[in-house]
C-alpha cells in the first residue's frame, strides 16, 4: 500500500510539472484530407522540474542517513513558514559557478539576482578570504593577481573551504552535516506536503572534524557547481541541518519565525539567514549582544538577539529607502570589524562584496587613513574588480595609493567629506543617487566621513 501511494504521489508531481500543450503546439487538421495528414511525433512528458541529473546523484552505498518525513516538514517550516511552499525555478537553477578562468574575475562567482544571490555572495566573501589570507603564506604575495592566477582546482578548493567554514560555524564548531541527493525517494510525505522530487531524496552525511567536511565537499564538488544540481539549495539544506532546526528556533525571536520571506514573487533571505551564514547563529538583528529593553524603556517580554561573536568576514548595510524613513539598522562592531578585511555589502536589497589586501587594516589605525578597497557586485556586466581609494586627506589619486609606513606619524591635515566628485561638475542638478553613490554611503557606515576616489572609473553603483 505504501509503495502504491508513493507511486501515485510521484505521478501527481509529474503531472504538475508537465506543460499543458504538446511541445509542437496545436495541430490543425484538414478534415477533407485527414488520411493524407502526417502523424505528429508522439508527445513525451517532460521530466519533473526538480529532477536531478543521474550523474549528480550519489549512490545509497555511500552511506549517510536518509531524510525523514519529520525533517522534510521541518525544513519547509523553518525556511518558508509552511509545508506547501517549494523553491521556484530561480532558486533551483542557482549553483556555485566561477567566472571565466581567463578573465580578471576568475576568483569570482556568477551570482543570481534572486534570493539565492545573498547566499552566493557570502560564500564569495569566504572564497576571497581563503585565496588571499589562508592560501598565501606571507603578506608579500597578497595581490589581486594572487586571486586571478589560480586554476580550476584552486577554485574548487577555495569553494570547498568556504562552504565548510559556514557549515562548521553553524554546527557550533563540533560537527557539520552535508546533504546530497540519491536516486530513490527516501520518504512518503503526508498529503498536506507538496512534493518537489528533490527534498524527499536527501541523504545526510555528518562529520565531527572540519577537515573531513572540507574533503567530502571537495570530493562531491559537482553537486554544488554543475547545472541542474540545485547546488545553492543543497548548501542551504546543509546549513540548516548543521545548525539543527531546534537550535534555529532558539536563535530566532518574536520578529522572525522562518529564514526566507516572500518579496516581489520570490523568496529572499531574512537577516537571520545572513547572520547564520556569517556567524553560525541565526540571530535576527545586526547590533552587538542581546537587547533586553525596548525603545520605550520597558523590559522586553522576549529579548532581541543580536551578534555575540566577531565574524571572520564582515557585513555592511545601507538602504536609501530605510535611510529616508529613518529606519536604517545600525550594524554593530562584531560585523563591521571582522577578522579579515572582507565585507558582504547589502545595498538597496542587492548584495556585493568589498575587500582589502592588507590584513593590518583591521588592527593598525594608521592603515585606515589611506587604503584601497576592491569591489565586486556579482553582475555579468562587471569585467574586473573596481578599485576604490578610501582616505581622509586631500591628496591626488596617485598620492592616495601610497600607504604610510606603520611607524609614521598620522597625517596632520584632515578635510571634512564634501561628497564632491569630478563627475558631478557637468551638472548642477544631479540626482541624489548620482551625487551620493550607494556604495560610498555603505562604506561610510564603517569609515564615517571618508572621501572615496574611484580611481578614474565612473561610479556604477
Amino acid at each position: 500500500m505504501e509503495a502504491e501511494l508513493q507511486q501515485i504521489l510521484v505521478q501527481v508531481s509529474e503531472l504538475q510539472c508537465r506543460r499543458l500543450t504538446p511541445p509542437h503546439g496545436p495541430r490543425l487538421v484538414d478534415m477533407g484530407k485527414e488520411a493524407e495528414q502526417v502523424a505528429a511525433p508522439p508527445y513525451r512528458p517532460l521530466p519533473p522540474a526538480c529532477s536531478i541529473l543521474k550523474r549528480l546523484v550519489v549512490s545509497p552505498s555511500l552511506g549517510g542517513t536518509a531524510v525523514t518525513p519529520q525533517l522534510t516538514e521541518s525544513l519547509r517550516r523553518i525556511l518558508f513558514g509552511g509545508t506547501f511552499h517549494v523553491f521556484n525555478y530561480e532558486w533551483r537553477k542557482s549553483i556555485f559557478r566561477f567566472r571565466d578562468q581567463n578573465s580578471e574575475l576568475s576568483f569570482a562567482l556568477e551570482t543570481d539576482t534572486g534570493g539565492a544571490g545573498a547566499i552566493q555572495m557570502v560564500v564569495q566573501a569566504r572564497i576571497i578570504k581563503h585565496l588571499l589570507f589562508i592560501s598565501q603564506s606571507s603578506s608579500e604575495g597578497r595581490t589581486l593577481d594572487s586571486l586571478i592566477d589560480g586554476g580550476q582546482r584552486d577554485q574548487e578548493r577555495a569553494l570547498a573551504a568556504a562552504l565548510s567554514d559556514s557549515l562548521w560555524l553553524a554546527g557550533q564548531e563540533v560537527s557539520a552535516t552535508i546533504t546530497l541527493v540519491t536516486e530513490d525517494f527516501c520518504i512518503t510525505p503526508h498529503l498536506d506536503y507538496k512534493l518537489d522530487n528533490f527534498t524527499e531524496k536527501l541523504q545526510l552525511f555528518t562529520f565531527k572534524k572540519k577537515d573531513d567536511v572540507r574533503k567530502f565537499i571537495l570530493e562531491h564538488i559537482h553537486s554544488f557547481t554543475q547545472e541542474g544540481s540545485h547546488g545553492v539549495i543543497l548548501f542551504l539544506y546543509s546549513l540548516v541541518c548543521s545548525r539543527t532546526v531546534d537550535r534555529l528556533k532558539e536563535d530566532l525571536d518574536s520578529t522572525s519565525s522562518h529564514l526566507l520571506h516572500l518579496r516581489l514573487g520570490n523568496f529572499v533571505c531574512r537577516q537571520a539567514l545572513l547572520n547564520l551564514l556569517l556567524t553560525g547563529r541565526a540571530s535576527p538583528h545586526v547590533f552587538n549582544g542581546t537587547l533586553y529593553v525596548g525603545e520605550d524603556g520597558l523590559a522586553l517580554e522576549r529579548p532581541l538577539q543580536g551578534i555575540l561573536t566577531r565574524s571572520d568576514v564582515g557585513y555592511l548595510h545601507w538602504s536609501r529607502e530605510q535611510m529616508e524613513k529613518h529606519r536604517l539598522p545600525q550594524v554593530g562592531s562584531m560585523l563591521k570589524t571582522p577578522r579579515f578585511p572582507v565585507w558582504v555589502c547589502a545595498i538597496n536589497d542587492s548584495y556585493s562584496v568589498v575587500f582589502g589586501l592588507n590584513l593590518l587594516l583591521l588592527s593598525d589605525w594608521r592603515m585606515e587613513h589611506l587604503f584601497q578597497l576592491l569591489y565586486y557586485n556579482g553582475l555579468s556586466s562587471q569585467t574586473k574588480a573596481a578599485r576604490l581609494i578610501v582616505g581622509e586627506t586631500n591628496r591626488t589619486a596617485s598620492a592616495l595609493c601610497v600607504v604610510p609606513p606603520p611607524h609614521s606619524d598620522p597625517p596632520s591635515v584632515f578635510l571634512s567629506d564634501t561628497h564632491s566628485h569630478h563627475w558631478e561638475a557637468s551638472s548642477t542638478h544631479s540626482d541624489g543617487e548620482k551625487r551620493f553613490p550607494s556604495l560610498e554611503m555603505t562604506i561610510r557606515t564603517k569609515w564615517g566621513g571618508a572621501t572615496i576616489d574611484w580611481n578614474d572609473t565612473l561610479p556604477f553603483y
